[in-house]
């Protein structure tokens, strides 16, 4: 019994120093958003779907209006049939700022869309626009960060540009679970490869802010291709890639920046939202990434606390490799030191990855049941046994 579980500790520290040195190459390699620039030329429409954001839209807003080196820059905003005022809280930001347009909707997605997907296909179809560029209404943006994904999206050849924001956190389960987002591609994807890659499997996408070459955009099919997709921005990428176009993964570093979720409880409900389908929806995949995760980042902790001799040892570095890898991931978001709520989540890096596993069984749960819901609206997709019933 000894021996096995030496040679677990072993291989579940050797998995954790593969992410470490993962996370290290990424964030040693990966491109960030550049300060400065020429400025963009061309018609830039930033389309912003918004649903129930009067307490967050006029902040990006504010943002928007504030741009610079985007001389023709227009922006969409789609109010979703919002129910807490959204619509006159855009027009107040917006003042009498003519590159803005607002538009309200009423009706609820068809069925076979997400109100995400239908909202960012009914902007797109408004603009006649060369490049695009989708942000969400709780993003903030620095000056500069509109023409800087433009220009990087131009300066690749690339159908798709996302750059990743700084996911800011409050609460402790926020501080545990946020930073994970980026920490799941940063540990395990050498990102510069698979940004030359056309393979899907290999995207990262993430649809806080995505700015899109609009001929590539409708070569993949746009939003259409992803209508009932839970993360329709990764799906989206791997549309166009399918069609031909190359996408790329940056951080977005001082650029952009969001606090996905406010509290525990709409961590929770967010989450449960979209989790089920990671791993392709499949639960025996997920299982078995699950069983992984425990032997890289739960035995060699519980090793080092509870093992003796040269199993303590082992299990030490493998809790000091996990660390590594988390602090690096964090490093790459954010292109700053990491503070002490990153050093503290890094620690109690077990229990976040702990809760996340109970996220993801509690999000398939609530699919296999059909009891998804997201601001007030049942999610029905075609992968719901429910669905299927019918």
């Amino acid at each position: 019994m000894g021996a096995a579980v030496r040679y677990l500790t072993w291989a579940g520290t050797g998995l954790a120093a593969l992410g470490a040195t993962t996370a290290a190459y990424n964030l040693v390699t990966l491109r960030t958003l550049p300060r400065g620039g020429s400025g963009v030329i061309e018609p830039v429409t930033v389309c912003v779907p918004a649903r129930d954001e009067a307490d967050r839209l006029p902040a990006l807003i504010a943002d928007l209006r504030a741009q610079t080196g985007v001389p023709r820059l227009t922006v969409l905003i789609l109010d979703d049939a919002s129910t807490d005022g959204t619509y006159d809280a855009a027009l107040a930001a917006i003042a009498d700022d003519p590159r803005f347009t607002v538009l309200c909707s009423a009706a609820h997605p068809a069925p076979g869309w997400t109100g995400k997907a239908a909202a960012c296909a009914r902007l797109a179809a408004r603009t006649d626009a060369a490049a695009l560029v989708f942000v969400d209404a709780d993003v903030r943006l620095a000056p500069h960060a509109i023409a800087a994904a433009v220009t990087e999206l131009r300066r690749r050849g690339a159908g798709l540009v996302s750059a990743w924001p700084v996911q800011e956190a409050g609460s402790i389960t926020e501080h545990l679970v946020q930073p994970l987002l980026a920490w799941s591609w940063a540990s395990t994807l050498p990102v510069g490869p698979a940004n030359h890659s056309l393979r899907p499997s290999t995207a990262v996408a993430c649809g806080q802010f995505l700015a899109v070459d609009a001929q590539a955009y409708r070569a993949g099919g746009g939003h259409a291709a992803v209508a009932a997709s839970a993360t329709e921005d990764l799906d989206l990428a791997r549309a166009m890639r399918r069609a031909g176009h190359r996408t790329a993964l940056v951080a977005a570093g001082p650029a952009a920046s969001t606090r996905m979720y406010s509290g525990t409880t709409e961590l929770t409900d967010g989450y449960t939202r979209w989790l089920w389908s990671a791993y392709g929806g499949r639960r025996d995949t997920g299982a078995a990434i699950g069983i992984l995760a425990a032997l890289a980042y739960w035995l060699p902790p519980l090793a080092a606390l509870f093992g003796r001799g040269k199993t303590r040892r082992i299990g030490l570095l493998g809790y000091l490799a996990a660390i590594t890898s988390r602090l690096a991931a964090r490093t790459i978001e954010t292109r700053r030191t990491p503070t002490g709520p990153d050093i503290a989540s890094a620690l109690a890096h077990p229990i976040g990855v702990a809760h996340y596993l109970t996220l993801w069984t509690r999000s398939h749960h609530r699919h296999r049941a059909g009891r998804l819901r997201w601001k007030q609206r049942p999610l029905v997709t075609p992968d719901t046994p429910i669905a299927r019933q019918a």
